[in-house]
């Protein structure tokens, strides 16, 4: 988990190093400064000695100074380094997800990914650059500090192997009785971001049926059980500190009583024994020592917090693509010939029933295919093969005469355009959103697919036309105007597949029939499948597969259909009648 993790170090790697170099200097003169004072009493004060004085007196002054211009250095570097380690995480995952097929998509929840690249990224952040700092300064600071201790008094600094272990003890069982709590309170986040964002996606729906109060009590569920976890992780590291507490005035105490009773039997001679300066150098040292303790304890909590996110990142970062090129890829889609031989799928190896069940389609390139089915019946899944946004499960799906695994994903992908049931615009302009089908597209082009698809004419009426600004999801416009702007989008692709997922659900019949006959005169060789629950919006189809629970039920043009199924007969009845009345 953390080499998973420290690989996002990468250009910050030296800087990393010189951090801690610079903490370990800043150590080394902090350590330096209450020996310069020890003699500074001792030779200065006490003897009585003034160049004694100003000569350790400028010493000291140029220790202080030194210590605080590496301090200072070290400090500010470590921000930026921890500060551009974390950006480089975040730059890692959100490119990992990218990468990610539907069936890895659907193990992470949207609400999880954005926790763990906000959230759980900032602490790490935090661990970092206090692992540089603190934690790399604390145990150096301690280590030069007992040296120089028991170089003074080696039998009064005995007090710090009694006192050390105990609070490594402290730190060891608040540790493992901690994470646990920040575990599953950071957990829990995930589930409050979700309700968050469904909450204020669906704020018209809430208002729409006045469920504001149960909208609350949710988020207030959620929110206790957050603060239950934090409180019990936080009474569990409060017992650190006043163990810390209680070690440094205990031994503090020790020390100065010991300390009193050497200087009085060597009568404050530098010579003979301890001397006053070296008592106030070891107060010093046992200060150091047990501040060090304790910031190396608070560096621990902070790790231990930081380790259950670090997991979840980690998570993100070795999470392997369902979907991948294969290691000689097909990069050329030579038409847009569909044919699924025996095709079966299921959406998990653990269903216990699969999506569908032994598919044999063939659809020539060029023509229109329309796919009717009730609601469940997996006409979605059935399409979503086609790009790779799923890997069949059983058989084979043949694009251009080739398995569409053989296919190298961006040139299969770049060959067919999608149109999704639930389709997103993105805050931007009309061009912009457009673009998105085709980066380098013309003015000219952008006019011409909408056009097609039957969008110009609302977009003519806005002051601003295509350059329109879009509000995130497309809030405001309506739903027949999305899905127009979604479908000239994939047109602009200039694919050799277009795929229609229940796009023109939201449209009028009329702009229904006037986008088909745009589709028939001007990409008469693009496949063309329209998922529907018009039967008017498929009537025209050279074929029309009809979906029942996974399966084919029938497949041919409307005649044939009307003349030998039933329940296509039913539907185009019911519906015509409904239309007549």
């Amino acid at each position: 988990m953390i080499k998973t993790i420290l690989k996002s170090v990468r250009e910050y790697k030296r800087d990393t190093f010189l951090t801690m170099a610079l903490s370990i200097s800043e150590v080394i003169f902090e350590i330096l400064i209450p020996l310069t004072m020890s003699d500074l009493i001792d030779y200065g004060v006490y003897g009585g000695d003034m160049p004694s004085v100003v000569k350790f007196g400028v010493i000291l002054l140029v220790e202080a100074l030194l210590q605080l211009t590496i301090g200072m250095f070290s400090a500010r570097l470590s921000a930026r380094t921890a500060a551009g380690f974390s950006a480089n995480l975040r730059e890692d995952m959100y490119k990992r997800v990218q990468t990610f097929s539907f069936s890895n998509i659907d193990k992470f929840s949207t609400s999880s990914i954005i926790t763990r690249l906000t959230t759980d990224t900032a602490r790490i952040q935090q661990a970092y650059q206090m692992i540089m700092r603190m934690a790399i300064r604390s145990p150096f600071r301690m280590i030069f500090a007992m040296i120089v201790a028991f170089k003074i008094s080696h039998r009064i600094s005995l007090v710090f192997l009694i006192a050390i272990p105990i609070l490594a003890l402290v730190l060891y069982l608040v540790a493992i009785k901690a994470h646990p709590y920040f575990e599953k309170a950071f957990t829990t986040y995930d589930e409050l971001n979700q309700i968050v964002q469904e909450n204020v996606r669906g704020i018209r729906v809430v208002k729409t049926f006045n469920q504001q109060e149960t909208e609350i009590n949710k988020f207030s569920t959620v929110s206790q059980k957050i603060y239950y976890y934090f409180i019990r992780a936080i009474h569990t590291t409060a017992a650190n500190n006043p163990a810390m507490q209680l070690c440094v005035y205990g031994i503090n105490l020790v020390i100065c009583w010991l300390g009193a009773q050497a200087i009085v039997a060597s009568g404050n001679n530098p010579d003979v024994g301890l001397t006053t300066g070296n008592l106030m150098a070891l107060i010093s040292y046992t200060m150091a020592i047990l501040m060090s303790l304790m910031m190396l304890s608070m560096s621990m909590v902070m790790i231990i917090i930081s380790m259950s996110s670090a997991e979840r990142i980690a998570e993100i970062l070795t999470e392997q693509s369902d979907i991948v090129n294969p290691e000689d890829p097909v990069y050329e889609v030579k038409d847009g010939d569909i044919q699924y031989n025996h095709v079966h799928f299921a959406y998990s190896s653990k269903a216990d029933k699969e999506v569908l069940n032994d598919i044999n389609l063939h659809f020539r390139s060029g023509q229109t295919i329309g796919i009717l089915g009730a609601t469940g019946s997996s006409k979605s899944s059935l399409v979503q093969l086609i790009p790779r946004l799923y890997d069949v499960t059983k058989g084979e799906l043949l694009v251009g005469g080739v398995d569409v695994r053989s296919y190298d994903l961006t040139s299969l992908r770049d060959a067919v355009s999608m149109v999704l049931q639930k389709n997103e615009l993105f805050a931007g302009t009309i061009k912009d959103n457009l673009r998105w089908g085709n980066p380098e597209a013309t003015d000219e082009e952008i006019v011409e697919v909408c056009r097609m698809a039957c969008a110009d004419e609302f977009i003519e009426r806005k002051q601003e036309k295509y350059d329109f600004m879009i509000e995130q999801g497309g809030v405001n416009v309506s739903g027949g105007q999305k899905q127009r702007l979604c479908i000239a989008r994939a047109l602009l692709k200039k694919p050799k597949i277009l795929i229609l997922d229940d796009s023109t659900s939201a449209v009028d019949t009329r702009t229904d029939a006037l986008i088909q006959k745009s589709f028939r005169e001007y990409i008469p060789d693009t496949t063309k499948i329209i998922i529907a629950q018009r039967v008017a919006s498929v009537q025209a189809a050279d074929q029309i597969v009809l979906m029942n629970d996974g399966r084919v039920e029938d497949c041919g043009s409307h005649e044939e259909l009307l003349a030998r199924n039933a329940e296509y007969r039913s539907i185009y009845e019911s519906q015509t009648r409904k239309g007549d009345e």
